[in-house]
C-alpha cells in the first residue's frame, strides 16, 4: 500500500515532465500535442457507454497482434462497444484507419490510455464502464490494475513475456509489483519460461495460462495478397526486390550499404525502404538524396521506372502488401539494439526473411524460426548484403524457404483461440458475480 502511494505521488510530481516530453516529441510527430486531455481521462461529450470491452494496444505492432482477437470479440459480442486505447499517435492513427467504419457507427471507440493517476483512471472507468481489460504484451501499470481490481474489472495481460533481465528489475521493486500481480485475473504467457518468471515475481499460479504467442495468428486478407500482386507488377516482375521494413535510426545507412553491394552485382535490383515511424520519412528521404540514390516515394504512387533504385515506403498501414511484393525481406529494429519487430509478417506473406542479432522482443519466435530453418540472422551490413544476394541467386532455395515459412506460421497458430476462451470464461464469471 505504501509503495503504491509513493509511486502515485511520484507520478503526480512527474506530470510537468510528462507534458514537456509530449511537446518535445511533437516536434517530430505533431500528434503528440493533440488530444492531451484524453491522457488525463477527460473526453469530449459523447453518448454514454453503458458497458464495454476494453483492449489496450500501445502502438501499431500491438494493434496488429490484437486484430484477430478484436475480430472474435466483435463477432461474439456484437452489441458491446469495444474500447481500444493506445499510447502513441501512430497507434491511434492505425486503429482509426483500420476500424473507421466501426468507429463511425459507434461500435468501436479509440482514445489514449490515461496516465497512471488515480483520478484519470477513475474518470476513464466511469466513462466507459468496461467489463474486462485485455492488455496486449507486457504492460504492467500498478494503478491501472489496482483501480480495475477495485471495480471488479478483470485484467488480462495477453501475449505476455518476461525476460530474465526484466524479471530482475521488477524484483527490485517487489513491494510494488507483488501486490499488483495478485490483482491480475490472468497472465496469458508466451512460453513456460515466461510463466515461471511471473510466478517467481509473485503471480499466483492459478492466474497463469501458457497460451503461446498470438503473433502466429496474423490474419492476412485476400485483398492484401491481391494488393501485393499489383505492387509487384508495378515495381517490375523481372526485378529482384529487397524490402527493409520497420527500420530505425542507424539502420537505414546499414541497409543502404548492403544494397550498394547488391546493386553492384545486380544493377536491376530494387530496394523498398520502410522506416518504422512516420516522423523519419523525411530524414530518410534526405539520406537517399545525400547518397545519390534515384528514388520515389510510395505515397506519390509514381511509376517505378528502370532507373529508380529505391522506393521509400512513406505510408502507414500497407506494410503487409509491400512485404508480399518482395523477394527477400529484412526486418529492422534488429541491427540496432531495439529488440526487433514481427518477422512473422513477411513469412505469412511468403517472403524469405532476414533479421539482425538484436531480437530480444521476439526471442522465442526467432529461436523457433531459426530452428525451423526459415529465418536468417546477420550481424553486419556486409552480411546482410551477402545474405540477400545468396537468396536472389538461389531461385529454388528461395521458393522453398518461402513455402517452409508459410507452413511454420500456419502450424503454430491457435494462441488467439486459447486466449479468447479464457477471456470468455472471465466475462462469464464476472457476469455471475
Amino acid at each position: 500500500m505504501l509503495a503504491r502511494w509513493l509511486y502515485t505521488l511520484l507520478f503526480y510530481l512527474a506530470v510537468p515532465a510528462l507534458l514537456l516530453r509530449l511537446y518535445q516529441r511533437a516536434r517530430n510527430n505533431p500528434g503528440y500535442k493533440e488530444r492531451i486531455a484524453e491522457r488525463f481521462g477527460v473526453y469530449p461529450a459523447q453518448p454514454a457507454v453503458v458497458s464495454s470491452l476494453w483492449i489496450h494496444a500501445v502502438s501499431v505492432g500491438e494493434f496488429i497482434a490484437a486484430r484477430p482477437l478484436i475480430a472474435k470479440l466483435r463477432e461474439t459480442f456484437p452489441d458491446q462497444v469495444l474500447v481500444i486505447t493506445t499510447t502513441t499517435p501512430t497507434g491511434s492513427e492505425r486503429v482509426r484507419s483500420a476500424l473507421k467504419d466501426e468507429i463511425a457507427a459507434g461500435r468501436v471507440v479509440n482514445v489514449y490510455l490515461p496516465y497512471e493517476l488515480p483520478d484519470a483512471i477513475s474518470r476513464f472507468l466511469q466513462r466507459f464502464q468496461p467489463k474486462i481489460l485485455v492488455v496486449m504484451e507486457t504492460e504492467l501499470w500498478p494503478n491501472l490494475i489496482h483501480f480495475c481490481w477495485r471495480r471488479r474489472v478483470p485484467v488480462v495481460i495477453a501475449n505476455a513475456r518476461m525476460s530474465e533481465k526484466s524479471a530482475q528489475g521488477y524484483q527490485k521493486v517487489s513491494m510494488l509489483t507483488r501486490p499488483m500481480l495478485r490483482e491480475l485475473a490472468l497472465i496469458a504467457a508466451q512460453s513456460e519460461a515466461d510463466g515461471e518468471r511471473f510466478i517467481e515475481m509473485g503471480l499466483p499460479p492459478a492466474s497463469l495460462q501458457v497460451t503461446g504467442t498470438i503473433k502466429f495468428d496474423l490474419n492476412v486478407s485476400a485483398a492484401e495478397f491481391e494488393q501485393a500482386q499489383r505492387l509487384r507488377a508495378r515495381w517490375g516482375q523481372q526485378r529482384r526486390i529487397f524490402i527493409a521494413a520497420s527500420t530505425h535510426a542507424g539502420e537505414d545507412e546499414q541497409v543502404l550499404e548492403a544494397f550498394r553491394l547488391i546493386h553492384c552485382e545486380l544493377p536491376e535490383a530494387l530496394l523498398v525502404l520502410v522506416p518504422r515511424h512516420p516522423e523519419r520519412f523525411d530524414p530518410v528521404a534526405s539520406l537517399l538524396e545525400k547518397q545519390g540514390w534515384p528514388y520515389v516515394r510510395y505515397s506519390t504512387q509514381a511509376s517505378v521506372e528502370a532507373d529508380v533504385a529505391v522506393v521509400l515506403g512513406d505510408v502507414m498501414g500497407e506494410l503487409l502488401p509491400m512485404l508480399g511484393a518482395a523477394d527477400v525481406a529484412f526486418i529492422g529494429g534488429s541491427l540496432e539494439p531495439v529488440g526487433g519487430h514481427n518477422m512473422l509478417e513477411p513469412l505469412a506473406m511468403g517472403t524469405p526473411t532476414i533479421t539482425g542479432p538484436h531480437v530480444f522482443n521476439f526471442s522465442m519466435v526467432a529461436e523457433l524460426l531459426t530452428e525451423q530453418g526459415v529465418l536468417t540472422t546477420v550481424t553486419t551490413s556486409l552480411g546482410l548484403g551477402q545474405a540477400v544476394l545468396a537468396l536472389f541467386r538461389d531461385e529454388k532455395g528461395r521458393c522453398q524457404q518461402a513455402e517452409d515459412g508459410r507452413k511454420v506460421v500456419n502450424h503454430h497458430r491457435g494462441a488467439v483461440d486459447r486466449l479468447f476462451m479464457h477471456v470468455c470464461r472471465l466475462l462469464q464469471r464476472s457476469a455471475q458475480d
